[in-house]
């Protein structure tokens, strides 16, 4: 059966609007008085973004964000240079934050998320802002922010995240919760593994994908015996398919499976790719874990991922959804044409005075309710986005085949 993403008919095609739909943290809501970078620069910071939420539900019913906070400097540009925090293993006793300074005429600063660094005949860039998880506990219909937990932050703890710890993933598979983690340094742009036995407190398991995967989903439960896991590996090389496919060259959600979530398989099977037919799903990447439940008249892993079109210098983000054969997860049984999720303005509009993106909704994690589905999703590279979205938004295409 092939594997793929939503048709042209996708972005537009149907607007969607939930009963609960609204931003629950904020960048007002982070104290960086109580940040790990605290004390330690000599240099005023501001918070960038609070966003991308990793979610699980607590064993108090709760339900926790493992929110991505991305602190920036107020005035990243001051003596002719442009400057970038940095963890470094060699700062202060047993590490610290540093400011490295890049010389203007060396750096493209277009984006505010980062900038490109000239001259080294391949693309390097350093980023405006060090990014660090901050557990935020919240009401079990995710509505009501009940704790934060800064004691319990997650911060670079060694070089392979001297620019920081990014865009956590929560699965629990049996009674044990596992994170992945993107972590960023010029060593190299990694997965890492964290895991709990109580969704709160995190052990440090260690790299688990190299050099730019991203995007690392566990599924919410074992398959054959084994833990499987979506990944989506980057390059800047692609192979072409045929003239005539349905598909087109890019970055792909791929699947992998492992005996112990540390030592992960490549499997042979492709997964979601990108369709030829469509610009709403030129790249896509993973989203949520997959949860084992029923929608559109069937039972698989609900995977929630999403789609960029390409427009101006980010693109749009949406959010799409596939339903996974329960027992071979590279199968598709159901997919939806049009967007599940669409970026918001108006959510974002009391906080215009911060905005630096728009048109980007980044969901990051689902957990099952009585009726309905609560998920979580980063807005606009800003804030946390919660919906609660019902069972009967899950419309299936005619033919999945046709994604």
């Amino acid at each position: 059966m092939p594997n793929g993403a939503a048709d042209d008919q996708s972005a537009g095609a149907r607007t969607v609007s939930f009963a609960i739909d609204r931003l629950v943290l904020t960048p007002h809501d982070i104290d960086l008085a109580r940040s790990p970078l605290a004390g330690q620069l000599e240099a005023d910071t501001h918070v960038l973004g609070a966003f991308n939420p990793g979610m699980t539900r607590l064993p108090n019913g709760n339900l926790l964000l493992m929110v991505r906070v991305a602190e920036a400097l107020t005035k990243p540009v001051f003596d002719g240079a442009v400057h970038a925090i940095r963890w470094d293993a060699e700062a202060r006793s047993g590490g610290g934050y540093v400011l490295d300074a890049w010389p203007l005429e060396l750096a493209d600063t277009a984006d505010p998320r980062k900038f490109l660094l000239h001259g080294h005949g391949w693309k390097v860039m350093a980023l405006t802002s060090l990014s660090w998880l901050l557990p935020v506990e919240l009401s079990p219909d995710g509505l009501e922010l009940r704790a934060i937990h800064y004691d319990k932050a997650i911060a670079p703890a060694g070089n392979w995240q001297s620019y920081g710890v990014e865009d956590a993933r929560i699965s629990k598979v049996g009674n044990r919760w596992y994170m992945t983690t993107c972590s960023v340094s010029p060593e190299r742009h990694s997965t890492t593994l964290y895991s709990s036995d109580n969704g709160l407190d995190w052990q440090f398991e260690g790299i688990v994908l190299d050099h730019q995967n991203k995007d690392m989903l566990i599924f919410e439960g074992l398959i054959g015996g084994k833990f499987w896991a979506q990944t989506r590996p980057l390059g800047d090389l692609f192979f072409a398919y045929p003239p005539g496919s349905p598909f087109h060259a890019g970055p792909s959600i791929n699947l992998a499976s492992s005996p112990d979530a540390r030592h992960w398989q490549p499997c042979l099977h492709p997964h979601i790719r990108p369709h030829a037919g469509t610009t709403s799903s030129s790249r896509i990447g993973g989203g949520t874990p997959p949860i084992l439940t029923e929608v559109a008249g069937q039972r698989g892993w609900l995977s929630l991922w999403h789609g960029v079109e390409p427009r101006q210098l980010v693109g749009i983000y949406r959010t799409f959804w596939t339903l996974l054969d329960e027992h071979e997860p590279w199968k598709v049984l159901a997919t939806g044409h049009p967007p599940l999720l669409e970026p918001r303005t108006d959510l974002t509009e009391p906080l215009k005075d911060l905005m630096y993106l728009q048109d980007v909704v980044f969901t990051t994690g689902i957990v099952k309710a009585e009726d309905h589905f609560i998920v979580a999703s980063g807005e606009a590279d800003l804030a946390c986005r919660i919906t609660h979205v019902p069972r009967e938004a899950f419309v299936a295409a005619k033919d999945p085949g046709e994604q």
